[in-house]
C-alpha cells in the first residue's frame, strides 16, 4: 500500500528518511529504471539494457544489478552502494508532483529513527532534501528524452532481444529473457544522413554507452561467483 501526499514543511517538519542504501528499503532490484542522463555513470559498473513495462508494453531503459530477482550484488548491507546508486533508487520515498515532491508516508524508509531529518528547525530543506530535489530536476526531464531517444531507436529498428546465459561455478546456470539491447546490423547499415542525425542529437553516443556496456555482464557474473565464494575472484563462463 502506499500513502502518497505533497511534502509539506509545516506538516512533515520532524519526519526523518532513512537514505543509506538498502535491501530491507527496496534496493535489493535486480533491474533499476534508469534515464539517459546517466548512461556515463552506469557504464563502467552495469550492462544497461531495455526492456518492457508488463503493463504498459513499452520500453524503457535500465541498470541491469543482478541475475536473481531481488538480487542486487552491488548492494553491502551496512555500507551501502559499491559504485554509482541510479536516481530510481535514490530519489525514493519521494514522487513528483507537478513542479512540488511528494512522499510515500507508508514507505519503510519513512519515520527511521536514525533517517535524514527533510527540514530544518525553520522549515528550510536540508542538505538530504536539497540532494532529493536535485535528483528529480535531472529525473524528470530525464524520463522526456529517454522515451524519445527509445522512440528514435523503434523508428530505426536498433532494438533486439538479448538472451542472456550464465554458468556459475557452484553448476547453477541463468537464463534471463525479456531484455533488449542494440541491433548493431543494423545500426552499421544505416543511411549516412541517419548517422548524421544521430550524432548531431548526442543519441549516437548514447547508443555506443548501451554498447560497451555489454562487456558488463561478464563482470557481473564474475562479481556473483565472487560474493558466493566469500569474496574470492573467480572466473564465470558467458554464454
Amino acid at each position: 500500500m502506499t500513502n502518497i501526499v505533497p511534502l509539506n514543511s509545516e506538516t512533515h517538519r520532524s519526519l526523518r528518511v532513512y537514505a543509506g542504501a538498502s535491501a530491507r528499503y527496496g534496493d535489493n532490484q535486480r533491474f533499476a529504471q534508469v534515464v539517459v542522463g546517466e548512461f556515463p555513470q552506469l557504464v563502467v559498473h552495469y550492462p544497461i539494457l531495455l526492456s518492457k513495462d508488463a503493463d504498459t508494453g513499452a520500453f524503457f531503459c535500465g541498470a541491469m544489478l543482478g541475475f536473481d530477482r531481488n538480487e542486487n550484488l552491488f548492494l553491502t548491507e551496512g555500507k551501502g552502494h559499491e559504485g554509482y546508486r541510479p536516481l530510481n533508487l535514490q530519489r525514493m520515498p519521494f514522487y513528483a508532483a507537478g513542479a512540488d515532491l511528494a512522499i510515500d508516508l507508508d514507505h519503510p524508509r519513512v519515520g527511521a529513527e536514525s533517517g535524514q531529518a527533510l527540514f530544518t528547525a525553520s522549515g528550510q530543506p536540508t542538505m538530504y532534501l536539497e540532494s532529493i530535489m536535485q535528483a528529480f530536476r535531472d529525473l524528470k526531464p530525464g524520463m522526456e528524452m529517454t522515451k524519445l531517444f527509445i522512440a528514435t531507436l523503434l523508428q530505426h529498428k536498433l532494438i533486439e532481444p538479448i538472451d542472456i546465459s550464465a554458468s556459475f561455478d557452484d553448476g547453477t546456470k541463468r537464463n534471463l529473457a525479456d531484455l533488449y539491447t542494440i541491433n548493431q546490423d543494423v545500426l552499421r547499415d544505416l543511411p549516412d544522413p541517419v548517422v548524421l542525425d544521430l550524432f548531431r542529437r548526442g543519441y549516437l553516443r548514447l547508443i555506443y554507452l548501451m554498447i560497451a556496456s555489454l562487456k558488463q555482464i561478464g563482470e557481473l557474473a564474475t562479481k556473483k561467483n565472487a560474493l558466493a565464494r566469500g569474496g574470492e575472484t573467480l572466473s564465470a563462463r558467458m554464454g
